[in-house]
């Protein structure tokens, strides 16, 4: 056998945690599409196939355990839960209490802080909201919107409670579900709720179309990440969100 010393190198990248979703099979390829000078870090928790106000609270039960599967032996600038749903489910204040019990992070996000702060810097105060899920599940996330300062006037959904059939909903059926919820509403931004819904890839499309902007679930976390990171350019993604403003 022969045994080799070694010398160490300094590594001090902008780190990034997310705890995906069990059943969610698009945050991870749409966080690595936008990935920019950061490290990445994902953990995953226990989460039913079924979307239901019980199936999002259970998670709550699960959140620390699985920040606490992220090395321990790092400090992370920035940590977000991905379920929008499940944060207004749980609470915005809950899901950090659980994450920082877990792992060591600067700050932590998730898709509705992140939606809110998104909204703020764009100047967005009424916005269409189009959702995968049965209407009772949306019902308290629109509530929780409406208590942080946005409206959500103009309200869509897909029906449908199955993970497993959300992530397959075409990008066809979007676009016209989108582009239908906006007709003749007074808004002036649409957001895709979901983060297992595949929308990143009609960003700029949308907005082409729609001429607002175009808000996701993945995409307002990941630029809130990077924003609470210190390092802008640690995650970037497409659309006006991550465009300078003028």
């Amino acid at each position: 056998m022969s045994l080799f010393s070694y010398t160490s190198v300094s590594i001090e990248p902008t780190r990034i945690g997310v705890i995906v979703l069990q059943s969610d099979e698009t945050i991870e390829r749409d966080l690595m599409a936008m990935r920019g000078d950061a490290d990445v870090f994902v953990s995953r928790v226990p989460s039913g196939q079924e979307v239901t106000a019980e199936t999002l609270q259970s998670m709550a039960a699960h959140i620390a355990a699985s920040a606490s599967l992220f090395p321990q032996n790092i400090g992370f600038d920035a940590v977000g839960y991905g379920c929008t749903s499940g944060t207004a489910q749980i609470g915005v204040s809950e899901i950090e209490r659980l994450v920082k019990s877990g792992t060591q992070t600067k700050t932590v996000s998730q898709p509705v802080s992140a939606l809110v702060a998104a909204s703020q810097y764009l100047g967005l105060k009424r916005i269409a909201f189009l959702s995968p899920y049965i209407e009772s599940v949306s019902a308290n996330l629109r509530q929780v919107l409406q208590d942080n300062g946005v409206e959500t006037p103009a309200f869509g959904t897909f029906g449908e409670a199955e993970e497993s059939k959300v992530v397959r909903i075409s990008g066809a059926s979007v676009m016209e579900a989108a582009t239908e919820l906006v007709r003749g509403a007074q808004v002036d931004g649409i957001f895709l709720s979901c983060t297992n819904l595949r929308t990143l890839d009609l960003i700029t499309q949308l907005e082409a179309a729609l001429n607002m902007p175009v808000l996701s679930s993945n995409l307002v976390l990941a630029w809130h990440l990077a924003q609470l990171s210190g390092n802008p350019e640690a995650l970037s993604g497409p659309g006006r969100l991550f465009a300078p403003l003028a």
